[in-house]
């Protein structure tokens, strides 16, 4: 199969995205509708405390681990960033995520705004992606609308959720999901706008400028 611009950045160490969002926004649908569309880009796999939800399996939607496990692998320095969401630890392992990038290719973490957080404190490279919906009140109705929340932790989320959207700045991107085909497009095309910049494509390019200089 000949190169194709598809092919841009070969060998070089994969990219790392950050997507973040209030919870009941869509994140997690939404990146893994990308990730089935873009080669290349791969979604974390988080570890997490909490049981597995009917349909969930282990080593496919998360690795499930039991609370003590979590901890102890904490202390150990073995996640890029973790958090105590809603009663419930999720990490992201930093080996894991090493290891995928090192082979090329790009890694979305899909994480909260206290995981952003600290994977930045790290001084590590990153391009952040702040998904919004498209008002409060249209998240209360898909909160509401998941029906595995009570009325309190429905409360709890949409209080969280109006601290966690002045966090936005912080991100290089803003995409609003208010409809799921349109912000998938968009998500997608943020993947592929970074994967053009000059400093990825330079060692095509400069191939490529090589054939008009023979």
């Amino acid at each position: 199969m000949s190169s194709s611009p598809v092919d841009e950045g070969r060998g070089q160490r994969g990219q790392l995205f950050i997507v973040s969002a209030p919870s009941g926004t869509g994140k997690t649908t939404l990146v893994e509708r990308v990730v089935q569309r873009v080669p290349g880009l791969r979604m974390s796999r988080s570890y997490t405390s909490r049981p597995a939800r009917t349909g969930e399996h282990d080593g496919v939607d998360y690795n499930f681990i039991s609370r003590d496990r979590f901890e102890a692998m904490a202390r150990e320095g073995a996640f890029l960033e973790w958090a105590d969401v809603f009663g419930n630890y999720y990490g992201t392992g930093a080996a894991d995520t090493d290891a995928l990038l090192a082979r090329g290719e790009d890694v979305v973490l899909v994480i909260d705004v206290q995981g952003a957080r600290q994977v930045r404190s790290r001084g590590i490279e990153t391009i952040g992606i702040f998904v919004l919906p498209p008002s409060a009140a249209v998240l209360e109705q898909r909160l509401r609308g998941r029906s595995k929340d009570s009325e309190e932790q429905v409360r709890r989320r949409l209080d969280v959720a109006s601290v966690e959207v002045d966090e936005y700045a912080q991100y290089e991107y803003v995409v609003i999901n208010d409809e799921l085909d349109a912000a998938v497009e968009r998500l997608r095309a943020i993947v592929g706008a970074e994967r053009a910049r000059t400093r990825r494509m330079r060692a095509d390019a400069e191939i490529i400028i090589g054939t008009f200089h023979s």
